[in-house]
């Protein structure tokens, strides 16, 4: 059919040329990159203009000379799965290498190049279900021996290394997150040879991650970026191996971080960026790296959206846009419950978190795993604590041992103050806020990553204690039991907390609850205050690690950094006696220290 006369139509914008695609899907360094070219005579849309009229549901797409082209339904149908898949840069759509089964479901094998197919090919058959992960050699500097699963972690996060690819170490908490990723580190280290990765983690967790560097990787040099006097030069920070910060330093020093490219990014306890319109999450994502790992023992907490924000960092583009994920995946699966499309984002997602809960690995483990987390204080509780001890060891200094130990009372009031502090300073009762205590902010941080699965038991030898830590319960509207010297119901308690689900938390005082109980349906036991008896300590973690317990326990200790509790730990390892004999009652305390033990504790 001919046309006449169809420019001279008054006010007609209209491109009469008939719409005419060519796509062609190449292989780039770490993307698949596509072409898509709409032509209309000799006018071509922009990819830009294409999206435009996708993304707003128009049938016409603008042209460079003004004029408009229609767009055939069937092939806005297909480009709005290209544009909501893929990522526009230029002229051409992005797609990570990572998202490979995507490719090829998108687009037809003829428009796809022979290179890209091989490639495709291949990572199909290298992520297949059962295809082996290569075994690597432990590396020479890793200062302790890997459990089979730990193992296996280290060779999966070295698989996808070779491939470039990210993604989430999931294993449950107390199975050695840490160790498996410090041995990746020294396994790249042999295999690459130097180059800094980073390491960004909730404030409470870096003087853990700091320890266990030094205690299984001395090899590896290590920079804590955080404080008042941590480096402000991105050049310094490539003198390390490792440069550890938190959550809270990223978003303030993100400026300078991001001009700095590591080798690898590590983000643990990642649920901390789960959110993905969050400033830690957009901060996160401005960090420059040849690779990205998130850390977590909880990768979905709420819905799916978590797992978005934490995979949409280690494997970028992986699950397209937040809308495409959202219409996709979250509505279907968090609103509705639709099994097919779950099962579509599982396969999606599977070859890139590693999963191991304890029940899995079970017959690898020791009956009782212990662990420290390392607290630090904020300013307000540090500056209380200061002035108490400071106080103590002026006393101290200015007296003899044999002084010391003839009037005991002054230093055991101090001591036991001290311990107080590190909990609280609203223990005192003397004015001080208690606001924004450490422990109970990582106590709580823990309970409501744990308390969904796990039971848990915390021990405090304060109840004062105990009662901040009850507030926060109603607070957040966690159900728990307590118990306490004042308790009379004491049996009750107990068996309504080993027989009600819904009681996940069991607050329980040292002196009322520190031996005598049964309590095996708990499998976490959370340690506030160090008692400085290890014996004592034990009691209460068999208050759960007993006969009829199936699962495996984890034992967890709170110990504030730079202050007497963490010395305490340290002169007990370097005193065997005093590890049996130290503070089996107060009143016996000042028998094994000297003077001088005094002062370094403080």
């Amino acid at each position: 059919m001919t046309i006449l006369g169809f420019n001279e139509l008054p006010g007609n914008r209209r491109n009469p040329d008939k719409a005419r695609i060519n796509i062609e899907v190449n292989s780039g360094i770490d993307w698949f990159n596509a072409s898509v070219k709409v032509s209309f005579g000799n006018k071509t849309a922009s990819l830009k203009q294409l999206y435009k009229a996708i993304r707003n549901k128009s049938k016409f797409v603008e042209l460079g000379d003004g004029t408009t082209g229609l767009l055939p339904a069937e092939w806005v149908r297909s480009m709005e799965k290209f544009f909501q898949a893929g990522e526009i840069d230029a002229e051409v759509l992005k797609f990570p290498k990572s998202n490979f089964s995507e490719v090829s479901e998108l687009f037809d094998s003829e428009v796809i190049s022979q290179e890209a197919q091989t490639e495709i090919a291949a990572y199909g058959q290298a992520f297949s279900p059962d295809a082996p992960i290569p075994q690597v050699p432990v590396p020479e500097g890793l200062r302790t021996e890997l459990r089979g699963y730990q193992q296996e972690g280290l060779n999966w996060l070295s698989f996808l290394d070779g491939f470039n690819f990210g993604g989430c170490l999931a294993d449950d908490m107390g199975l050695g997150k840490t160790v498996q990723i410090i041995a990746f580190m020294l396994s790249q280290k042999e295999r690459r040879g130097k180059a800094t990765h980073l390491v960004v983690a909730p404030t409470s967790l870096l003087f853990n991650w700091q320890e266990e560097l030094q205690r299984f990787a001395p090899g590896l040099s290590v920079c804590l970026h955080y404080g008042g006097n941590r480096v402000k030069s991105a050049e310094d920070l490539g003198n390390f191996d490792v440069v550890l910060t938190s959550y809270g330093t990223l978003l303030s020093d993100i400026p300078f971080l991001k001009k700095f490219t590591f080798s690898y990014v590590f983000l643990d306890e990642s649920q901390a960026i789960k959110n993905p319109g969050s400033e830690r999450h957009k901060a996160a994502r401005l960090l420059h790296a040849r690779n990205r790992i998130v850390i977590t023992g909880t990768p979905v907490e709420n819905n799916t959206v978590d797992l978005y924000g934490q995979l949409s960092f280690a494997c970028p583009g992986l699950l397209g846009s937040r809308q495409y994920f959202r219409e996709v995946y979250s509505i279907p699966i968090d609103k509705f419950g639709f099994s097919k499309r779950a099962m579509e984002l599982q396969r999606k997602v599977k070859p890139f978190i590693l999963r191991r809960t304890k029940k899995q690995v079970a017959r690898e483990l020791p009956e009782k795993t212990e662990m420290v987390i390392y607290c630090e204080m904020n300013a307000g509780q540090r500056a209380v604590y200061d002035t108490y001890e400071k106080e103590l060891r002026e006393y101290i200094a200015a007296s003899t041992t044999e002084d010391l130990h003839k009037n005991p009372m002054h230093v055991l009031t101090g001591l036991t103050r001290l311990r107080q502090i590190c909990n609280s300073p609203a223990l005192l009762k003397e004015g001080h806020s208690g606001d924004n205590a450490v422990k109970v902010e990582v106590l709580m941080e823990q309970i409501a990553n744990q308390s969904p699965g796990h039971k848990i038991l915390v021990f405090s030898q304060f109840t004062g204690m105990l009662d901040l830590i009850q507030a926060k319960l109603e607070q957040q509207q966690i159900p728990f039991e307590y118990l306490s010297g004042q308790t009379r119901d004491r049996g009750a308690r107990v068996h309504n907390f080993q027989t009600n689900d819904a009681i996940r938390v069991f607050l329980i005082s040292l002196k009322a609850g520190g031996v005598g109980l049964n309590l095996t349906e708990a499998d976490y036991v959370y340690i506030i205050d160090p008692w400085w008896n290890p014996a004592a300590e034990d009691q209460a973690i068999d208050r759960t690690h007993r006969i009829g317990q199936h699962r495996n326990v984890v034992a967890v200790r709170l110990i504030c950094s730079g202050t007497i509790e963490e010395k305490i730990r340290t002169l007990q390892a370097r005193k065997q006696q005093l590890a049996l004999d130290l503070v089996k009652t107060d009143a016996t305390v000042l028998q094994h220290l000297s003077k001088d033990d005094l002062l370094e504790i403080l």
